[in-house]
């Protein structure tokens, strides 16, 4: 049994995260995995990905790893990142394909016309640093209000059910970029790209003890 499975479905370059972790839990058996039973029997999942949500919805289904990744979002330490978090919910209106539906909500995507508040217009994906604005919860600790992650997305989710935002961003105007419900925690950043203060809610994960 590993301490820590990075699930890979194919979707993404996953050593970045593996990297993090290592180094922030030196002593852990981390391993990235294609293999149903080995997410299974992990202490502790890491679920990332990137591409578009059709592909990987596909992906995931290929290999034979919804049934494990659903029952680690329910019962283990469970991390999604990007769009790890994004498969997570409901419905995705990229390629209008239904989605884990673990978590209540759509993904939808940023408006074709933005502009920030000098009158710029603003591109999509949405990508680079950006502050956040976060609640009380383990996985916060020890990183400030206002920190800065690392975002690369053209969608991210709706909700209706307010207790599951665990914090917000602007791009102009406020998105959801952290969710969390009992053992689940996922992030629209990358806080394997997202230098001391990713590292920091990464080492918050190995040692979180869900309740």
């Amino acid at each position: 049994m590993v301490d820590i499975a990075v699930v890979d479905y194919g979707m993404g370059n996953l050593r970045s995260v593996y990297n993090a972790l290592r180094s922030v839990a030196p002593k852990a058996s981390i391993e990235v995995t294609c293999t149903p039973s080995v997410v299974e029997q992990a202490g502790r999942v890491v679920f990332p990905g990137q591409g578009a949500m059709p592909d990987c919805m596909r992906e995931l289904d290929r290999m034979n790893l919804r049934s494990v990744v659903l029952d680690a979002a329910k019962n283990k330490p469970f991390l999604g990142i990007c769009i790890g978090l994004q498969m997570l919910f409901e419905h995705s209106t990229e390629g209008d394909v239904a989605c884990l539906g673990v978590l209540p909500g759509e993904v939808v995507r940023f408006k074709h016309e933005m502009h920030d508040a000098q009158g710029g217009r603003l591109k999509v994906p949405h990508m680079g640093w950006n502050q956040i604005t976060h609640r009380d919860h383990a996985m916060w600790q020890d990183i400030a209000q206002g920190e800065r992650f690392y975002f690369v997305h053209s969608y991210y989710v709706q909700t209706g059910d307010a207790a599951l935002v665990q914090a917000e961003s602007q791009y102009p105007d406020a998105f959801v970029c952290a969710v969390a419900r009992d053992n689940l925690f996922a992030v629209q950043f990358h806080p394997e790209k997202s230098h001391t203060a990713g590292l920091q809610l990464l080492k918050n994960f190995v040692s979180w003890n869900p309740v």
